[in-house]
């Protein structure tokens, strides 16, 4: 949601949520135009059509990454940077062009770099930062998908 603020998309989370059924890939990807005008009637949510509609498309591409890896958690952890990255890891970078190669929309590299913090891809939180040390914790113990 390039240009807002994340308080604001964190605010309206709930209303997204039930807005695109859950962030359930496959029922976003069944979407068509009655729902594009419905979701642009929906004040819940941030209405930008440009924004819906790369929503519903990249649902249906998803289908097609599950089937090339086996799940989206496997590509995704395919990015892990090898070390710990010190501004945007160049991952980030290289997820979001062969995403957009996949013809995914809106997945410029700073929104992929947020989805691999949100996702524990990587973890840089400054020194000393409580939930640093949990997230390196949960790294240690988490078994990545291949």
């Amino acid at each position: 949601m390039s240009g807002l603020s994340w308080l604001t998309i964190l605010n309206k989370r709930e209303n997204f949520r039930a807005a695109f059924r859950n962030f359930e890939p496959a029922a976003v990807a069944r979407f068509g135009a009655r729902d594009v005008s419905r979701l642009l009637a929906d004040a819940g949510i941030v209405r930008n059509r440009a924004k819906i509609e790369a929503t519903i498309n990249n649902a249906r591409r998803y289908a097609e990454l599950v089937s090339e890896f086996g799940s989206f958690a496997a590509y995704a952890w395919s990015y892990e940077p090898k070390h710990a990255p010190v501004g945007l890891p160049p991952e980030a970078v290289a997820m979001s062009k062969d995403l957009r190669k996949r013809g995914w929309a809106f997945v410029g590299p700073t929104t992929v770099q947020s989805f691999m913090q949100a996702m524990g891809l990587v973890n840089d939180h400054i020194r000393g930062c409580a939930a640093g040390a949990e997230v390196t914790r949960l790294r240690k113990e988490f078994v990545r998908p291949r």
